[in-house]
């Protein structure tokens, strides 16, 4: 794997990785924001399980329940985190690239990130096991409550899957563009998700953290010189990534 400065963005150096004929930008550079992703979603988790965010939790819910004129335009601007669909998209996407590549390295990413959101998504929720803000019963905002509400799949797809497909969109779309399509998505739904009450407040800031972290591991990986085997490369279908528009 390949890595070089490459300009600033927001004022801070930026990081490309390459990967043979591609390069994905990781910014802010280097593992640090990695690291403080990881200690802050571990914080809130220990201070939600220890019940020191509770209070602010439900103080939210609340004022969202009592503000809601705005719920049916946030439900609409909610459907950009509909995970099934954009991973369908993504897997059509890959599909077109490796069939018009003749390779299946388009393929990699899109698998890893189902498989990835798929195991760390499914152990947290089930460890956690959080109802959702509208569920009935006695204090659904505390772990243990039964549900799946923490932390946010809503985010945490959101940061992945639009991640890849900026990725897979990469040869079409400028890199500002690319830059949109990873960040706005997430920042609409951390907003729409709590005020619908489909999410506690912190089932969305530890979705974000996460989603954050997760992403940077796939960016990171460098598809284009991942072995695929001797059959693979025999019949030519280990052709690299389509390079990126700039």
């Amino acid at each position: 794997m390949s890595v070089r400065p490459e300009g600033r963005v927001g004022g801070r150096a930026a990081t490309l990785i390459g990967m043979g004929n591609t390069e994905r930008r990781v910014w802010p550079a280097g593992w640090w924001p990695d690291a403080v992703a990881v200690a802050g979603f571990v914080g809130v988790t220990l201070a939600v399980n220890a019940g020191h965010l509770l209070a602010l939790d439900l103080w939210v819910r609340d004022w969202c329940a009592t503000h809601n004129g705005a719920d049916p335009v946030a439900a609409v601007l909610n459907y950009l985190g509909q995970g099934g669909f954009f991973t369908s998209v993504c897997a059509l996407l890959a599909i077109y690239w490796a069939v018009r590549l003749r390779s299946v390295r388009p393929l990699l990413p899109v698998a890893s990130a189902f498989v990835l959101t798929f195991v760390v998504l499914t152990v947290l929720k089930d460890w956690t096991n959080r109802a959702a803000p509208k569920a009935a019963g006695p204090h659904p905002e505390a772990f243990g409550s039964g549900g799946v509400s923490y932390p946010s799949g809503h985010l945490a797809n959101a940061f992945v899957w639009y991640g890849v497909l900026a990725m897979l969109l990469a040869p079409w779309l400028a890199a500002r563009w690319r830059w949109t399509l990873r960040v706005a998505p997430p920042l609409i739904l951390s907003v729409t998700t709590v005020y619908l009450r489909y999410h506690w407040l912190t089932d969305t800031i530890a979705g974000v953290l996460l989603g954050f972290v997760l992403w940077r591991v796939i960016a990171r990986i460098d598809w284009d010189t991942i072995p695929l085997g001797r059959y693979v490369r025999a019949r030519g279908w280990d052709a690299p990534m389509p390079p990126p528009k700039p």
